[in-house]
């Protein structure tokens, strides 16, 4: 018996060499046939937005503001396209000819002035070259810092208010215009030390659903679930289906969008608001639908899940039972199962404008974009 051991252990030391080599092969088919997929799936939805997505003036969805044209060009441009591309340089067109005299990005019946200069903001900036779109992304940032609810506008720390951002001036902050609001902010390059960051922190630890030092919300204990949810402001909204015990219901996409806020504010990973997300999004981790939402705001949901744990560097995500998730293999193998035959994405769940192909679409590529294989 010892003889064969010795044997069989001589002849796997000799093949071992041969076997890691034939591992790492297999590795590089594996990884050239992600990569492939990949490239595929934006590529078709690329020519979808050439062919099919873009009207005579530039835009995209024109009708519905200018918010989906800005996000499609955001996300043209995270996913590889030049800035001088002809559908890019269309789109940025259009845009431009919604700047405004006081700095804003919107068109002038718009009722979401700073969710369109946010999203029209940063298409600005990863198009700029040689600085030729400075002045508009100076006054841009200049006019969404100016309408944050904080101090200027009247509103004190102790409101639910402070620190968010709302459609407009005049809306009620909510969390998703808030990360929104963060997101553009770290885009044009600053740091969690800004100011208006740290005070958008301030609002997006008071939408979380859990008791602590940052949270003096009356709706802090009420779930304690570590998740978040819609507003904190104007008596506190939740998007998902009431609780039959009361209290505000957490669900994906703004757990989500919580998460990604507080990581780009500087909120360290043992800091307990981080740990009690995450443990919410493992107990509720799902590529198929938007936890507690189903299928309502699933491609929104799908480019807040990817942007978040990109920036939490997390490469593989363990669920609530120990089971390990390649998170951006499944959610590819997701999107490329819902990539429609003339390379588009659509929901047929069509709240929060998800019926819109050109919209969904643009969710697809910025999600994509954060996550290469």
């Amino acid at each position: 018996m010892r003889l064969h051991w010795t044997a069989t252990l001589s002849l796997i030391l000799v093949a071992s060499p041969a076997l890691v080599a034939q591992q790492t092969t297999l590795n590089v088919i594996r990884h050239d046939q992600q990569l492939q997929q990949y490239r595929q799936m934006i590529d078709r939805g690329i020519e979808y937005l050439r062919l099919r997505g873009q009207a005579a003036d530039g835009s995209f969805s024109g009708k519905s503001g200018i918010g989906p044209t800005a996000l499609v060009v955001s996300a043209l441009l995270q996913v590889g396209q030049a800035p001088g591309d002809p559908m890019v340089q269309q789109g940025l067109k259009f845009l431009k000819a919604q700047v405004q005299a006081d700095g804003g990005i919107y068109s002038k019946e718009s009722l979401h002035r700073s969710y369109e200069t946010c999203i029209a903001v940063v298409a600005f900036h990863l198009a700029n070259q040689d600085g030729q779109y400075d002045q508009i992304v100076a006054q841009a940032e200049k006019y969404i810092r100016g309408i944050q609810w904080d101090e200027s506008e009247g509103v004190e720390r102790t409101d639910m208010a402070y620190g968010g951002a709302g459609y407009g001036s005049q809306s009620r902050p909510d969390l998703s215009n808030t990360s929104f609001l963060i997101d553009t902010l770290r885009s044009l390059g600053n740091g969690p030390d800004d100011e208006a960051i740290q005070k958008a922190l301030i609002f997006v630890s008071r939408c979380q659903n859990l008791e602590t030092p940052y949270n003096d919300s009356k709706h802090a204990a009420a779930v304690d679930d570590g998740g978040f949810y819609y507003t904190v402001a104007a008596g506190g909204e939740s998007k998902a289906e009431p609780l039959p015990g009361g209290g505000l219901r957490s669900y994906g996409s703004m757990s989500y969008a919580g998460l990604k806020s507080m990581i780009y504010a500087g909120v360290n990973k043992d800091d307990v608001r981080v740990r009690a997300v995450l443990d919410f999004l493992r107990k509720n981790y799902d590529v198929q639908s938007n936890p507690g939402m189903g299928q309502q705001g699933l491609f929104y949901y799908y480019h807040t899940l990817a942007k978040a744990l990109d920036a939490a560097e997390i490469e593989v995500f363990d669920d609530a039972s120990g089971k390990s998730h390649d998170w951006k293999q499944q959610l590819r193998d997701r999107l490329a199962h819902l990539q429609q035959e003339d390379g588009s994405w659509v929901n047929p769940t069509t709240r929060w404008m998800e019926g819109d192909p050109n919209l969904v679409s643009a969710y697809v590529l910025l999600a994509l974009a954060n996550c290469k294989p």
